[in-house]
């Protein structure tokens, strides 16, 4: 086992081409593109926004009177609607991202949702309100699916993987704002209590309908375009200071191609299929599949949108206490999602997804424990115990099943897949969602504290699952990281492909340094193979 981990700390074919001096705070270029990145990043919060909004709103009475008391199968319907919507579009997705490019379907997306923004602050019927939360989910799928691709296909390579983990990191900056919003305008006697949150959701959307046309295009895009100047010139200008020449900028370039005239020669079918069509793919799949469901059925459904019902349970039911709670946690949550975006290359992925999850199982019991006591035995302590475990639950949480699970979806899938395959990731979390926001206020209706055991048994099964198949990718390019799952014969492929043509400190290399290069990838791969027998 220590074998493979030994492996991934070696350091990625790019490392000794980087300016030590270039950080992304004195570059003017890289101030840029980081800035442009944020624009992306922003996608997120919309998502975060509706939940922590929906939650909040569960606390006005201002809306439960204007929708007559939702019921319990009311509630779930309101709540999931909006990944009902995510499912009609995710079809369309990979086939937007692919042919009009990630920005233009990020600004496709924003408009949609936008529009859908409009239509729920000015709702008249419950119908009105479920149809433009039908049509957010809709929206954001697109933009959702582009902007995370397109993050970490522009991203300075030494910034690729914190960048992308913040994508949805982000997610608790939009509940953030949902939360507090709605907590000042929960004094407002009228519907423009719930009008003014509902309206404000679309605002991250405003400000990518007017700015993402200046967006850079994905310079793996535009290779598989044929647009191999413009996509030089894109990473020159981001990633060199306009040097086309520069060592860096050539290793990525040829890199690229490589990889897509790989993808373009090799794998005859590109179609659904091909995900599962390799022993690579499926070993991807595999693991997409499970940590997208692993995101929404670790407890976090519950805290994120019936907080105000486990509050409720335990006699916590002043609105304002609610709603206080409700606030302060998320801007905890988002503290511990960036702490762990700025560690991902340090601490590794394995090391983030276990702490993860044997945190959140360990705060989860905490919290059965606790409900348990109160509910049996009414005793106000074990009620403001349960409300310390919720905050340990989320911090844990954090390290990994937030931020973590976009970026590894992403750079594990190759070029020709990742559209694709990111949409199986959403398509995922949404059935995970739909299913979740069912059956939880059931559940909790029904059971109360008892439902709670469920989960400790499903966790404690994540727990053995990341142990065993997930691969350590630390310090890898996209496309070395491809070749960590499809082995010896994809990078010798690729290394016939063009890699002779990398540049290193300043020399040009000789093919066999670029296999030897790329043959450690190779053993990485191995050990990792060799790791998971083992455990």
């Amino acid at each position: 086992m220590a074998g493979g981990i030994f492996a991934a700390e070696r350091q990625s074919g790019f490392t000794h081409l980087l300016d030590p001096n270039k950080k992304w705070f004195n570059n003017k270029r890289l101030i840029t593109l980081n800035a442009w990145i944020v624009l992306l990043l922003i996608t997120s919060c919309t998502n975060g926004y509706d939940g922590s909004m929906m939650n909040s709103l569960q606390s006005l009475p201002q809306w439960k009177d204007y929708f007559n008391h939702p019921s319990p199968s009311k509630l779930g319907l309101l709540n999931a609607i909006q990944n009902i919507g995510s499912l009609a579009a995710y079809p369309f997705a990979p086939y937007l991202s692919d042919g009009i490019g990630r920005r233009r379907t990020v600004i496709l997306g924003a408009s949609i949702m936008l529009l859908a923004a409009i239509i729920q602050a000015a709702a008249q019927s419950v119908g009105m309100f479920i149809g433009a939360r039908f049509l957010i989910g809709f929206g954001l799928t697109f933009a959702a699916n582009a902007a995370p691709m397109l993050v970490s296909e522009i991203s300075y390579p030494p910034y690729r993987a914190p960048l992308t983990a913040t994508y949805n990191s982000l997610w608790n900056l939009g509940a953030i704002i949902a939360a507090w919003t709605t907590f000042g305008t929960f004094r407002i006697n009228s519907t423009w209590a719930w009008r003014i949150p509902s309206a404000l959701q679309g605002l991250p959307s405003v400000l990518q309908i007017f700015l993402a046309w200046f967006l850079p295009e994905s310079p793996r895009w535009l290779v598989s375009r044929g647009r191999e100047e413009q996509a030089l010139n894109t990473l020159a200008y981001y990633h060199a200071d306009g040097n086309p020449d520069d060592p860096l900028v050539q290793y990525e370039f040829n890199e690229i191609k490589a990889a897509i005239e790989f993808d373009s020669n090799v794998v005859a079918n590109i179609g659904w299929k091909s995900l599962f069509s390799t022993p690579g793919n499926r070993k991807r799949m595999r693991i997409i599949i499970a940590i997208a469901i692993f995101s929404q059925w670790s407890g976090n459904g519950i805290a994120s949108y019936y907080l105000n019902q486990i509050l409720t349970d335990i006699d916590i039911t002043d609105p304002t206490v609610q709603l206080l709670i409700n606030g302060i946690l998320t801007i905890w949550s988002l503290l511990w999602a960036l702490i762990a975006s700025g560690l991902i290359d340090r601490l590794g992925r394995r090391l983030l997804f276990l702490s993860s999850t044997i945190g959140v199982l360990l705060a989860w019991i905490a919290q059965t424990v606790s409900f348990a006591v109160f509910w049996e035995h009414g005793i106000p302590a074990a009620a403001h115990s349960l409300i310390a475990f919720i905050f340990l639950f989320s911090a844990a949480y954090g390290l990994a099943l937030s931020p973590l699970i976009v970026v590894y979806t992403v750079e594990i899938l190759p070029y020709h897949l990742r559209a694709k395959g990111f949409t199986v990731f959403n398509f995922t979390i949404s059935l995970a969602l739909i299913f979740n926001q069912y059956t939880n206020p059931i559940a909790l209706a029904h059971l109360a504290w008892k439902y709670y055991i469920i989960y400790c048994c499903w966790i404690a099964f994540e727990i053995v699952f990341l142990y065993c198949y997930v691969v350590e990718t630390k310090n890898l390019t996209l496309e070395e990281t491809a070749a960590l799952f499809d082995g010896k014969s994809a990078i010798e492929e690729i290394t016939g492909n063009g890699f002779g043509s990398v540049l290193h400190d300043g020399q040009e290399s000789s093919k066999e340094k670029d296999v030897a290069q790329l043959m450690e990838i190779e053993d990485i791969r191995r050990d990792s193979q060799s790791m998971t027998k083992n455990a």
